[in-house]
């Protein structure tokens, strides 16, 4: 099957198969995240195994011969396709060996496991497992699973597309992660063969832009190295079918920083009690943050998986608070005499902002030497409260330093 055999009822069939595997999952209205505006969220991180990669898996699996089967499958993942393929093995009776970077959050790694998959796990990123990967499918004989670059699982991602259109019948625009490109290649594909009128954008973390600078290059590029904490979409190469696809079907290619990636996060748990992972809320940052043009209809933003890694979630919120003004670090420089934490205590008190943190010392060599520097970390409201907060202070005849 190649990129001229995907077709409508490809996707349809994807949908048919894989009806008994996962679960059509909700859309609910989100209009907070973006200052009233009509944004919907389709919310696959509540999907069977936490993100839509199990519909690609499941049905890229399901076509394949018994002589394919028998020999077994190996894949490579930053986590979610793992989980994907591990569950579609197991549910068929195949092995399964994975390979995925030893930097993919611990919960991924053991949530692979549990489903049966044999784990391998490679030093370096996701095109180092795939590297791996292919070395063992030519060894062993296994047949290859790729987690994007394939017209089976393309297909399989599709089907959401198929769900949004029905489920929202005044969608303007859908706005969707990249990583490699299989998520928005299915659903760019189907939404556009459908009504060519719905928009369709394209979110990456800025510091894993591989499909944005292909698409600016005129031809596939590899990045030298990828940083973001979306591990789900830290791919340095897009594939050659979905750079294809993305550049015939979709509309623009945005990116998002770390901080505004983790701001999503929290917003999203705050107002919608939905958990996801950093490559699932790049399309609700995009929103957020003004990344994408307002519609007159609704605009839908795809979330893409929930797997976020417990022992980082506590520094995502962390980033997520000062991104959203919700905490604040301020230093001051003041004269050393009883009273001075006092008088700055009482007037952060007094605007509404709660001290949680403090770290006095004295100054530093050329300094006066009565004078000291205090570091207060803070809980505020928004970016207005901190801005009155500083006022107040220096009012007071306080030196903020930052």
């Amino acid at each position: 099957m190649d990129d001229k055999q995907l077709t409508l009822d490809t996707v349809y069939k994807a949908r048919y198969i894989l009806k008994d595997v996962i679960r059509e999952t909700d859309v609910i209205d989100a209009p907070s995240l973006s200052n009233g505006r009509k944004v919907s969220l389709k919310t696959e991180n509540l999907q069977v195994t936490g993100s839509f990669k199990v519909r690609g898996a499941g049905y890229k699996m399901s076509q394949l011969s018994e002589e394919e089967r028998a020999r077994g499958v190996i894949a490579c993942s930053a986590g979610n396709h793992a989980q994907g393929v591990a569950l579609a093995a197991a549910r068929n009776g195949i092995h399964a060996v994975i390979c995925l970077p030893d930097s993919a959050p611990i919960s991924k790694v053991e949530a692979t496991r549990a489903l049966g998959a044999e784990i391998c796990l490679v030093s370096g990123v996701y095109d180092d497992a795939y590297r791996k990967a292919v070395d063992l499918q030519q060894e062993k004989g296994y047949t290859f699973i790729h987690p994007f670059d394939d017209p089976y699982v393309i297909a399989g991602q599709g089907t959401i597309a198929l769900e949004l259109i029905e489920q929202v019948p005044d969608m303007k625009a859908v706005v969707v992660p990249i990583g490699g490109g299989g998520l928005i290649s299915g659903i760019a594909y189907t939404i556009k063969m459908l009504n060519p009128a719905i928009r369709v954008y394209g979110v990456q973390a800025k510091g894993a832009p591989g499909m944005l600078s292909s698409i600016q290059a005129h031809h596939i590029s590899e990045l030298e190295k990828v940083h973001t904490i979306a591990d789900g979409i830290a791919v340095k190469k897009p594939g050659s079918l979905t750079y294809e696809l993305v550049s015939r079907y979709v509309d623009d290619v945005v990116t998002v920083t770390d901080d505004e990636i983790s701001a999503a996060i929290l917003a999203l748990m705050e107002k919608h009690k939905l958990v996801t992972e950093g490559a699932g809320a790049v399309s609700a940052a995009a929103v957020m943050f003004g990344k994408i043009p307002e519609q007159e209809g609704r605009t839908v933003c795809v979330l893409s998986g929930g797997n976020i890694d417990v022992t980082i979630l506590s520094r995502v919120i962390s980033r997520g608070l000062l991104m959203s003004g919700r905490s604040c670090e301020l230093m001051m420089e003041l004269v050393d005499r009883p009273g001075q934490l006092l008088l700055v205590s009482r007037v952060i008190a007094e605007m509404g902002g709660n001290v949680t943190r403090v770290h006095h010392e004295h100054t530093c060599e050329g300094s006066d030497i009565n004078g000291c520097y205090l570091k207060v970390e803070m809980e505020t409201r928004n970016f207005d409260h901190i801005a009155r907060i500083r006022e107040a202070l220096e009012k007071e005849g306080i030196k903020i330093v930052n």
